[in-house]
């Protein structure tokens, strides 16, 4: 590990990023690891206190021991991963961008295929997946993965958009849940589930839904302009934390506000909530893994009935 201390790490822009004790915690980053080509899709998973993460150009994904600190490789010919998060049984969904599909891990190891396709046609790149408390795997799949051999397999797309799905596992269904995306990104449930949030990288802002009873999205608007945004998480106090490139990491109020950020040395793709608390925040920026432990708590990322 190595601290990045020439860095103002706080910035509050608003007395609630202060008044919410955002700024209270480590005073300075750590760098956890620096040789990737391009990170994103940090996991914290509680069980074995250890991260996962993707490194997509690589084709891999890699693995840092929280006990130990040792980083190893988890899995290479991995699809181009981007996005990971866990089910509520805890195995492990991931969206591989290269091999356009979502996939969960199974206890043995093998992997099942939860998307593939809409409609019979393939789908883009799916990127960024929540789970729901009924099971349901929700996705984005932009084009990020087809347009060139960087990050998946250059290829057309098929279904001419950029949309979000959502995946029943025990039947297989992929449902259409929203579209008018130009470049759908991270997704994350509120508290209740009540409702979704969406980053759209192109558009530069993070929508938001209603999710009905019958697990349809209505009530579009957007939650706040936000440029570059990656994905998104939420903390237990109803904020909004953004990954946003060369602006960090962005903190929103519950009404939308920007209040605050934290300033990271490298372009930022992804963050997690993770540690034995919750309250550790992992960055994956460019090439780096970073953390800092904060004096606010994130928010699960798998929610119970």
């Amino acid at each position: 590990m190595s601290p990045i201390a020439d860095l103002m790490l706080y910035e509050i822009l608003d007395d609630r990023f202060r008044a919410g004790r955002c700024a209270n915690g480590d005073a300075r980053l750590e760098r956890l690891y620096d040789d990737c080509r391009w990170a994103e899709g940090p996991l914290y998973l509680p069980a074995w206190r250890q991260l996962l993460w993707s490194d997509i150009p690589n084709d891999r994904m890699l693995r840092w021991d929280e006990v130990t600190g040792a980083v190893s490789v988890f899995r290479t010919g991995a699809g181009h991963p981007n996005g990971n998060t866990l089910d509520r049984e805890g195995r492990l969904i991931t969206c591989e961008q290269g091999n356009r599909r979502v996939t969960r891990t199974e206890p043995d190891g093998s992997l099942t295929v939860i998307a593939d396709r809409w409609e019979g046609k393939r789908l883009n790149s799916p990127n960024d997946a929540v789970v729901r408390s009924d099971g349901s795997i929700w996705f984005s799949d932009p084009d990020f993965g087809i347009t060139s051999d960087y990050e998946g397999r250059r290829a057309p797309s098929e279904i001419d958009a950029c949309n979000l799905y959502r995946a029943d596992p025990a039947t297989g269904e992929v449902r259409l849940v929203a579209d008018g995306f130009r470049g759908p990104n991270g997704l994350v449930f509120s508290a209740d589930e009540s409702e979704l949030y969406a980053a759209d990288t192109r558009a530069g802002h993070i929508r938001a839904f209603k999710v009905t009873d019958t697990g349809t999205l209505t009530d579009d608007r957007v939650f706040a302009a936000c440029p570059s945004v990656d994905n998104i998480r939420f903390d237990d106090g109803g904020r909004l934390w953004a990954a946003a490139m060369q602006d960090g990491v962005r903190c929103y109020a519950p009404d939308g506000d920007l209040i605050g950020r934290l300033r990271v040395p490298e372009p930022v793709s992804n963050i997690a909530f993770g540690g034995p608390k919750n309250n550790r925040l992992f960055i994956t920026a460019t090439t780096s893994l970073y953390s800092l432990v904060l004096s606010v708590t994130g928010l699960p990322r798998v929610h119970r009935p």
